[in-house]
């Protein structure tokens, strides 16, 4: 075709190859080239002007002319100077290709934000994946500026106030129900679930975030790597410590009660001389046998002691408090998620421990609703704290991350060594325990529901 092009240019016939600058090339060359801005715009054969998008700005000034016009499928092209193709667009092609690319950037973006930033345990965590090593380790680690939805979080403190109430308050009224066989089957079903519940918490949730804060990349590397574990166990002996030295203060207590009670009088002592060292015998195998089979207010091994509740329950708040604070402070793009685990959360191990409280001895007022009453205000408490730190809270910072870190970590050592211990073996395993000869139908209802726990609190623990 190049061949005959003189021959037909001769003739006038300038535009065999016309059409529209967008299809197909508007005619052998485009002229009249000239800028507008940084935009190369030339005259096509129409009349009308067009847009070249070349590769490369030209180092020799803007070329008069572009010639060898030619299409490639709807894009028209035609040469320059060096016989490299350039793109000949409509006018007004420009900005549309401007929008799409911004579109495009921006979509890009806001995907990789997506895939570097998430959330551990509601604080966030940032990678820089493709990233420079300043940006992974300076921006990432500062307060991060956003909007927060505070209606939603206000409304949703009411929700967390009231799933938690009925979490905990729930097992508490159903011991009360008049049917003993019913409420043996709602008592072994609530506390076995609770059991499972309890030690996936400690493992689970707890021992995983208290090391997602230690091996957070603002914290920095820690010289000792087992900080984590290290820290659980610390608090596993607090709970010990915390137990072993009340239930040593109660026995002492109780013994001296009792030995009180049973000094004779004056008179009675005088007729009492000669059976001094018998009555000393029984007075010993009574004070012992009161402290090993009394289930009232001394029971001091059994897993529904109240001191052995009460230190449950520190566990439970210590956690419960920081869960409320990083649930307000998460990004809204994961907090609907957060929220609805937290919420399963917080109403399952309200019946964890409101189960433990409703087989304490006594009334429910005050001392049951008190305990209670504790557990289902502390996330709300929480949430308000994190309300009032919102803009300012930075989960990222190093002192940030070792006071979450060593909380969590202590947190789940409690839970660890109460749900193990004074929940798990005691009810299972240690003379005494109502599991340890049950019927075989009790233990199969109450081995399906501690699993069940264990399982249900595993699958909570990929979002929170």
């Amino acid at each position: 075709m190049r061949i005959f092009r003189p021959f037909l240019l001769s003739l006038g016939i300038a535009r065999v190859y016309a059409a529209t600058a967008t299809t197909s090339a508007q005619s052998s060359s485009v002229t009249g080239c000239h800028t507008h801005g940084s935009s190369i715009y030339c005259i096509d054969g129409d009349g009308q002007e067009v847009l070249v998008s070349a590769s490369s700005t030209p180092t020799t000034g803007v070329p008069a002319q572009y010639t060898g016009c030619h299409s490639h499928g709807s894009q028209s092209y035609c040469m320059d100077g060096d016989g490299n193709d350039v793109l000949i667009q409509a006018e007004g092609t420009e900005s549309e290709t401007e929008t799409e690319d911004s579109e495009d950037d921006q979509e890009e973006s806001s995907s990789e934000a997506s895939q570097n930033c998430h959330f551990h345990a509601g604080v966030e965590h940032c990678t820089s994946t493709g990233a420079s090593e300043e940006t992974s380790t300076g921006s990432t680690c500062t307060v991060q500026a956003r909007d927060y939805d505070i209606p939603l979080r206000i409304g949703t403190l009411f929700v967390v106030l009231v799933t938690s109430s009925i979490g905990v308050f729930a097992p508490i009224l159903l011991m009360k129900l008049p049917f003993a066989s019913i409420n043996g089957v709602i008592s072994t079903v609530i506390k076995q679930f609770g059991t499972g519940i309890i030690i996936a918490t400690g493992f689970i949730h707890l021992y995983t975030h208290a090391n997602l804060m230690f091996t957070n990349e603002c914290l920095g590397e820690l010289e000792y790597e087992a900080t984590t574990s290290a820290v659980v166990v610390a608090g596993i002996f607090i709970a010990f410590l915390l137990e072993y030295i009340g239930h040593r203060i109660i026995v002492a207590r109780h013994s001296k009660n009792i030995s009180a009670e049973t000094i004779p009088s004056e008179s009675q002592q005088t007729q009492q001389k000669g059976q001094h060292e018998h009555s000393s015998a029984q007075q010993q195998q009574s004070t012992l046998a009161s402290l090993s089979h009394n289930h009232g207010s001394f029971d001091l091994t059994g897993p529904d002691s109240k001191f052995s509740v009460v230190v449950m329950e520190a566990g439970i708040l210590f956690h419960s408090i920081l869960i409320g604070l990083t649930l307000v402070v998460a990004g809204d793009s994961f907090y609907k998620t957060l929220l609805v685990v937290i919420v399963f959360h917080q109403f399952f191990e309200g019946l964890a421990l409101g189960a433990r409280i409703a087989t304490l001895p006594g009334a429910i007022f005050p001392n049951k609703a008190s305990m209670a009453l504790a557990f289902a205000l502390i996330t709300p408490i929480g949430m308000a704290i994190g309300l009032g730190v919102l803009h300012t809270f930075n989960g990222n910072s190093r002192g940030t991350l070792i006071a979450l870190g060593t909380l969590d970590a202590l947190s789940a050592g409690i839970l660890v060594w109460v749900g193990v211990v004074d929940m798990w073996a005691r009810d299972w395993v240690i003379e005494g325990g109502e599991m340890l000869n049950a019927k075989l139908g009790k233990v199969l209802t109450g081995g399906i529901s501690f699993i069940s726990g264990l399982v249900l609190m595993g699958v909570l623990g990929k979002w929170a």
